[in-house]
């Protein structure tokens, strides 16, 4: 099955040259399509490729919302935008099912490591966000929404990379648990001071919708796996895929809704996206050696530092009422540190630690 996979991708492929070059593009989406679905499940045949299938599949969706735009963005009288909140809400009450107050207590036992991932965080990422908008000279509410991405907090993706990079996991929980906690109040922070000048800033409303999309949701999780653990199976078991499939929506929501923006800054978004996030893993892992910390924790810093909850992101730029452009640099955001995490927790995974 996974050999026929890559016949279809390849013929596909050949597909799409052709009808792109005789200009018949309604049949161009399709094509496309294909050809990352194909490869997404030929991808499952190997171990060093698997861990790419699913973002490949949502490029297979991205690429539907590119070519066809009306499909993801209305259906009926009902527009799509208005799921998003309620999607992120969900992964957020399953990030807290997935916690427990002792992941909270690991701040007293890990206190260096914890301390050097949320300034590290929390300094970083806003930071080069603010001098990429320097670089690039991104149309404003562009550049507001790479500053956002940079001053969001991590999220559950930092920890499966860790987990696959062999790196501290505990470390990488506790992290990511205290710098969502700090973000109601350090992500508008750094949104009124850097991207105050390109877009309307109002602290306390961002602060309460932080709250509503990302604190409430964890909180009732984490109610929920202290009275309840082990009690509904099945919700442990749907909870990951249900945060795959809300996820790839949201994304290809956010495609469909800034499409023209994107076929007019998109390769020079994505190259300063991937700048924000490899800076992001290069300046977190040699700024935890600088305090000699352990190369487990290094690579945990690192990735919690260069990965961002691109959702939350997401989810603030629609309540901003600016999802067609603000949500742009959190739509790119989250596959490619998808790709470029599975990269590096690999490469690290078949390296030795040394300290």
């Amino acid at each position: 099955m996974y050999k026929l996979s890559w016949y279809v991708a390849a013929s596909a492929l050949v597909a799409y040259i052709i009808v792109t070059v005789l200009h018949i593009h309604a049949a161009g989406g399709w094509l496309l399509m294909c050809i990352f679905a194909a490869m997404a499940l030929a991808f499952r045949a190997y171990p060093v490729l698997k861990g790419f299938s699913y973002t490949v599949m949502i490029f297979a969706a991205v690429s539907l919302a590119m070519y066809y735009p009306q499909h993801f963005i209305q259906v009926g009288g009902f527009k799509l935008s208005k799921l998003i909140v309620p999607l992120l809400q969900i992964i957020m009450f399953g990030m807290g099912t997935g916690l427990s107050w002792r992941d909270f207590a690991q701040v007293a036992k890990m206190p260096m490591g914890i301390g050097v991932g949320i300034i590290g965080h929390y300094t970083i990422m806003p930071l080069i966000g603010f001098t990429i908008t320097q670089l690039f000279h991104f149309p404003p509410e562009i550049a507001a929404g790479i500053i956002l991405v940079g001053s969001c907090p991590s999220g559950l993706a930092s920890n499966v990379m860790s987990y696959l990079a062999g790196a501290n996991l505990a470390l990488s929980v506790s992290i990511t648990a205290t710098v969502t906690l700090l973000a109601p109040l350090i992500t508008p922070m750094w949104m009124k001071i850097l991207a105050g000048q390109y877009v309307n800033i109002v602290f306390l409303d961002m602060m309460w919708h932080i709250i509503q999309i990302v604190i409430l949701p964890i909180i009732l999780g984490l109610i929920f796996n202290h009275f309840l653990h082990g009690k509904f199976k099945w919700l442990d078991a749907a909870m990951p895929l249900v945060s795959m499939i809300s996820i790839a929506l949201i994304i290809v929501v956010i495609t469909a809704s800034g499409r023209d923006s994107l076929l007019t800054v998109g390769p020079l978004l994505v190259a300063a996206t991937l700048v924000h996030n490899v800076s992001g893993y290069f300046l977190g892992y040699w700024g935890a050696r600088l305090f000699r910390m352990p190369e487990k924790d290094c690579r945990t810093v690192a990735l919690e530092v260069g990965m961002q909850n691109g959702g939350l992101a997401s989810g603030l730029a629609l309540t901003m009422g600016k999802l067609a452009t603000v949500g742009l640099a959190p739509a790119v955001f989250g596959p490619l540190m998808n790709i470029t995490g599975s990269a590096l927790a690999t490469w690290w995974k078949g390296k030795a630690i040394r300290n």
